[in-house]
């Protein structure tokens, strides 16, 4: 099934809620060329079979959003020990197909009151997992327009939220250390390929921080955002040689990557001395 297809048969079912979902992850790394800041290149967008969708803690949903889920042929797959489960909403083959997540931003210890893990939450039929430090993708997001002009199967244009290019590569910055050793050169490489897509914009990227995105952050948290960004690309290392790898339509230099990087944040961050 090709992913369009897939992604338009979601959006179609979720429609009447999509004013209060973010697409988040490397679906929002593709919508983002469908910006009008945006200046795509020739080579093809990274690739993922799944579809983040995260919403705020206070979010209301009316409606069932389980059954039409199910109406539109997607299928729950359950997994891990938290109350309720972490769910998948599958379509296709379980291995090979698509799937769909819901993420809401975790606070505070990430404990319940019973000393267990505070992980997910049930919220209008689905299950949605808790992250650290998602809030920064819901703050201001963008809206994206798609529909048949951009590849998406659907009867109608339909506006979809997507993270703000400043905000999705901070929340990069910040996870980098927590994240498994092996989606780390992954991340690296959509903060190239976000700073590449918005070359043209990182004014427009430096006013998000400075007006929109640091002022909603702790100051400390702030600071470390700008530290990570200097020392992840002070160098040329094995996360950076591995990103360089992934593409397979275009051949990069692990130098470049890093170069490429440290300039464009340092553009957006105001830490290029």
């Amino acid at each position: 099934m090709e992913d369009f297809e897939a992604f338009a048969r979601l959006v179609t079912a979720l429609r009447p809620w999509l004013g209060q979902l973010v697409v988040v992850g490397g679906w929002a790394h593709r919508l983002h060329r469908f910006h009008g800041l945006a200046k795509p290149p020739a080579y093809l967008p990274l690739r993922t079979r799944d579809t983040d969708l995260a919403f705020l803690p206070d979010a209301t949903f009316a409606g069932d959003v389980r059954k039409a889920l199910a109406d539109a042929g997607f299928t729950e797959k359950l997994f891990g020990d938290d109350a309720p489960p972490a769910t998948h909403y599958c379509l296709g083959e379980e291995d090979a197909g698509f799937y769909a997540e819901f993420l809401t931003p975790l606070y505070g210890s990430g404990l319940r009151r019973d000393g267990k893990p505070d992980a997910t939450v049930a919220k209008a039929g689905i299950t949605a997992q808790k992250m650290r430090h998602l809030e920064l993708l819901l703050a201001s997001p963008w809206s994206v327009q798609i529909g048949p002009a951009q590849q998406v199967p659907i009867v109608a244009d339909v506006d979809v939220f997507v993270p703000n290019p400043t905000s999705f590569i901070v929340q990069k910055l910040l996870i980098h250390s927590a994240r498994p050793p092996g989606k780390r050169p992954q991340d690296v490489l959509y903060i190239h390929d976000t700073l590449e897509l918005f070359g043209s914009s990182l004014g427009d990227l430096r006013r998000l921080w400075a007006e929109m995105v640091r002022p909603g952050m702790a100051a400390k948290t702030a600071r470390r955002v700008e530290a990570i960004a200097q020392e992840l690309f002070a160098e040329v290392t094995d996360t950076t040689r591995e990103a360089a790898l992934i593409p397979q339509d275009r051949r990069l230099a692990p130098e470049n990557v890093r170069a490429a990087c440290e300039y464009g944040l340092g553009e957006i961050l105001g830490t290029l001395e």
